[in-house]
C-alpha cells in the first residue's frame, strides 16, 4: 500500500517508507566498492592505491546533484505540502535542468585540474598514470553522474521511493557485472574499472530523466519552467549542507592521504581506502534514512504540523541508535572478513587494515545522529544550520584531528581522528536540536 507524506507515520510505517531509500543508498555504495575489489584483486595494490587517491576529487565534482537533490527536494516537498503541485513542479524542472547543465561544465572542469592536482597532492611515476587513467575515463560520465545523485533524493519527494531503489539496482548490477567482464574476464585494468562505473552512472542518471520527462504516476514530471533566481537560492541554501558534507569528505580523504602518504607509505592509503570502502556501505544506511525522512519532515514543517515534526524527530532518534549500536557490531565482527576480501594477497597490508578498523568502529556510534542533524535541518529549510552541522562534521573537526593527532601518537592518531572528529560533531548537533526547538516546535 503506497504511503503518503501526508499520514501519520508510526515506527513501521516511517522503515517501511524510508527502507527503499536505505536499501538503494547501500546498493549504490556496494556497487561503488565493487571496482576497489576488482582493481585489487586483479590489477594490483598501486592501481588500487590511485584509484582511492584520486576517487575524492571524482566525488567532489559528483556532490553538486547531492545539494540539488536534497535542497530542491526540501523545497518542492514543503511547496507541495503548502497545496501548490503545479509550482512545485515547475520547480522540480528547473533543478533537474540547472544540475544537468552544472554538471557539463563540472566534466571539462575536472579535465582541466585532473593531473595538476593530482600531481599536487604527492602522486608520481606509476601512481599518477594510474590516477590520470582512471579519471580520464570516469570524467565524461559527471552529468550522469550529477543527476544519479540528485534522483536517489527526488524519487522519494514524488513519493517513488521503490522505483528509485530499482533504479539503483539497475545501476549497480550494470556496474558488477561489467567490473566483471571488463577487468576479470578482458583483463582492460584500470580503463574496464573506470568504464563499468562510467556506464552504470549513466543508467543511474539518464534512466530517471526518461522517466520523469514522460507521463508517469509519480508527482513530478519535468516540462516547461521559468528562470527563478531565488527559488534556486533557496535550493542552494538548502543543500549547501549536502554538497559541503560530500565536498568536506572527499578534501578529507585527500588530506588523509596525504598524512597516511608520509606516515605509512602506499600501505597505508590502502588501508584507509578498505576503511572508507566498509564506511560507505555502513552510512549509507544513515544517509538513506535521512534521505527518507527529509520530504516528510519538509511536507509537515510546510503544513504547519508540529506535533508530527515532535514524533518524526523523536523516533528516528530511536531508530538511529539501533542502527548505530547494530553497525558497531557488524563492523567488529566482520572486520577480518573485509579486510581479507580486498587485501589477503599482502599480509602487512592486511594486518594494517585489521588493526585499523579495530579503532575506526566506534566511529559507527556516533556518526548517524550528525548525518541525521544536518538532513534535518535541511529538511526545515533551514540551510545555514544544516551546512554548519556538516561543515564543522565533515572538514573542521576531520581537518584538526587528522593533523593534531598524529603529531603524538603517528599512524594511530589518524585513524583515532576518524573517531573523536564524530563524537564532537554529535555534541555540536546536539546543540543545534535544543537551541531551535521553540522556533520549530518540534
Amino acid at each position: 500500500m503506497k504511503i503518503q507524506l501526508s499520514e501519520h507515520f508510526t515506527y513501521p510505517k516511517l522503515l517501511r517508507f524510508t527502507l527503499p531509500s536505505i536499501i538503494m543508498l547501500v546498493f549504490s555504495s556496494i556497487y561503488g566498492v565493487v571496482d576497489g575489489f576488482f582493481v585489487s584483486n586483479f590489477v594490483g595494490k598501486t592501481a588500487f592505491t590511485a584509484v582511492n587517491f584520486i576517487l575524492p576529487f571524482l566525488m567532489i565534482l559528483g556532490a553538486v546533484g547531492f545539494m540539488f537533490g536534497t535542497g530542491g527536494g526540501a523545497l518542492i516537498a514543503k511547496t507541495m505540502g503548502e497545496g501548490d503541485d503545479v509550482r512545485a513542479n515547475r520547480l522540480f524542472s528547473l533543478v533537474v535542468y540547472t544540475s544537468l547543465g552544472c554538471g557539463v561544465a563540472l566534466a571539462a572542469l575536472g579535465f582541466g585540474l585532473l593531473r595538476p592536482l593530482a600531481t599536487a597532492l604527492g602522486a608520481e611515476g606509476s601512481l599518477l598514470a594510474d590516477c590520470i587513467t582512471y579519471g580520464t575515463v570516469l570524467l565524461p560520465a559527471i552529468p550522469a553522474y550529477v543527476l544519479q545523485y540528485e534522483f536517489q533524493c527526488l524519487f522519494v519527494t514524488a513519493e517513488k521511493p521503490g522505483l528509485g531503489l530499482a533504479v539503483t539496482v539497475a545501476a549497480g548490477l550494470t556496474n558488477m557485472v561489467l567490473d566483471a567482464l571488463f577487468v576479470a574476464v578482458l583483463s582492460w585494468g584500470l580503463v574496464g574499472a573506470a568504464a563499468a562505473t562510467a556506464l552504470s552512472q549513466c543508467v543511474g542518471g539518464l534512466l530517471p530523466l526518461v522517466y520523469f520527462a514522460r507521463p508517469n504516476t509519480g508527482r513530478l514530471r519535468l516540462g516547461p519552467t521559468g528562470w527563478d533566481a531565488r527559488a534556486l537560492g533557496k535550493v542552494c541554501t538548502n543543500g549547501s549542507s549536502e554538497l559541503m558534507s560530500n565536498i568536506s569528505m572527499s578534501l578529507v580523504s585527500m588530506l588523509y592521504n596525504t598524512q597516511l602518504l608520509h606516515y605509512a607509505g602506499e600501505d597505508g592509503i590502502a588501508a584507509y581506502g578498505v576503511l572508507m570502502y566498509v564506511s560507505m556501505i555502513f552510512q549509507a544506511m544513515f544517509i538513506g534514512y535521512s534521505v527518507g525522512t527529509a520530504p516528510v519532515v519538509s511536507y509537515h514543517y510546510g503544513a504547519g504540523n508540529a506535533t508530527e515534526l515532535h514524533s518524526l524527530l523523536r523516533k528516528s532518534l530511536t531508530v538511529l541508535a539501533g542502527f548505530a549500536l547494530a553497525m558497531f557490531a557488524a563492523a567488529r565482527l566482520l572486520a577480518a572478513p573485509l579486510a581479507r576480501l580486498f587485501v589477503e594477497y599482502d599480509a602487512a597490508l592486511f594486518a594494517l587494515t585489521l588493526h585499523a578498523f579495530s579503532i575506526f568502529s566506534f566511529s559507527f556510534l556516533f556518526s548517524g545522529f550528525a548525518i541525521f542533524g544536518s538532513s534535518f535541518f535541511t529538511a526545515l529549510n533551514n540551510g545555514p544550520v544544516s551546512a554548519a552541522i556538516s561543515f564543522l562534521r565533515t572538514l573542521v573537526f576531520q581537518v584538526l584531528c587528522v593533523l593534531l593527532f598524529p603529531l603524538v601518537f603517528q599512524v594511530e592518531g589518524i585513524w583515532f581522528s576518524l573517531v573523536a572528529a564524530e563524537l564532537l560533531a554529535v555534541a555540536v548537533t546536539a546543540a543545534f536540536l535544543r537551541a531551535k526547538q521553540r522556533i520549530y516546535r518540534y
